[in-house]
């Protein structure tokens, strides 16, 4: 299937950095939101982005001059017609994403892939009702887009092989080395790893063993130092091997949190609507400019952690032809 024309529907901040990675890797994108102060704020998003394609991975420096022309700004998902791929990254809501899709499948193509950005939300459920189920796929995109080769694809219950193997395509020559997962469960891959990790750290601080402080400095200098070189299970067989590691697990198995209720400190702070660095409210207290420091600096150690898997992990196909 030759994919050159791509629909985004919906340019929040991922949406935006979706548009930006495959105007980088020379799709034409087909951008569509309702608003106008959006497609503002992401077309100045993207020509960022496009800088940092230029100035910090290599790409060539007219694409800074020529990405505009393959951008085109709409405010109706009829423009999709003549694509060959659809991302919606909307909301993390079924009944949007359902309304969404409605629109979608009237104008494309039969045979043409719809994927959907979510990072929880059950593909097969997403499935349910539409005209051409097997089209649809689940695309895990990672902020920021343009930037890390993290790409989660899921095989809904209805996925064809067709649809599946077209957006592993994608995801390939948009420079991400895809996460196939084959099974559709709730938070798919690496979620499922994530979510039992935070569970983890928080009840390591509700029962007064470390604070957050210190929770998240362990993390960062000792997870923190071969997370980005290699996977868990690549670190077990380097660092003492399976053996060594198994006799570990079933010591602490009985004491780690097995609770499916969401922890007391989870419930407080959903109760003082903690958003992070976005309201400066969470684990931490932020000022605005503590909160852009943050910002800033995950982009400058996305860049880094992306230089060294290029050099040392070079992908087969990263970047346009120069």
């Amino acid at each position: 299937m030759n994919i050159r024309t791509i629909g985004v529907a919906g340019l929040g901040l991922l949406g935006r950095g979706i548009a930006a990675c495959l105007l980088g890797h020379k799709f034409t994108v087909i951008a569509f939101t309702r608003r106008q102060s959006t497609h503002d704020s992401a077309r100045e998003y993207i020509a960022r982005a496009v800088k940092d394609l230029v100035e910090k991975a290599g790409f060539p420096p007219e694409l800074q001059d020529e990405w505009s022309d393959r951008y085109v700004a709409v405010d109706s998902c009829a423009s999709f017609a003549e694509c060959d791929f659809v991302i919606e990254s909307i909301v993390e809501d079924m009944a949007a994403k359902q309304e969404i899709f409605d629109e979608i499948e009237a104008v494309v193509c039969p045979e043409v892939p719809i994927a959907s950005n979510t990072s929880a939300l059950p593909i097969s459920h997403l499935q349910r009702g539409r005209r051409h189920p097997e089209r649809f796929v689940g695309m895990h995109w990672a902020e920021p887009a343009y930037i890390t080769r993290f790409m989660e694809l899921i095989r809904g219950e209805q996925t064809s092989d067709a649809t599946f193997k077209a957006a592993e395509a994608l995801a390939s020559t948009a420079g991400k080395e895809p996460s196939l997962v084959q099974k559709d469960v709730p938070a798919f891959c690496i979620n499922r790893m994530g979510y039992a990790m935070y569970r983890e750290a928080v009840n390591i601080i509700e029962r007064g063993i470390a604070d957050v402080e210190t929770v998240d400095r362990s993390f960062r200098n000792a997870l923190g130092l071969w997370a980005t070189l290699c996977g868990p299970l690549r670190w077990i067989d380097i660092s003492g091997g399976p053996v060594l590691y198994a006799k570990g697990i079933e010591r602490v198995l009985p004491d780690l949190n097995n609770s499916t209720e969401l922890p007391e400190m989870l419930k407080k702070m959903i109760a003082d609507d903690a958003q992070g660095t976005i309201n400066g409210r969470g684990f931490y207290q932020y000022t605005e400019g503590e909160a852009k420091k943050w910002d800033d600096l995950y982009h400058k150690h996305a860049w880094r952690v992306r230089e060294l898997l290029d050099e040392y992990c070079p992908l087969e196909e990263n970047r346009p032809d120069e």
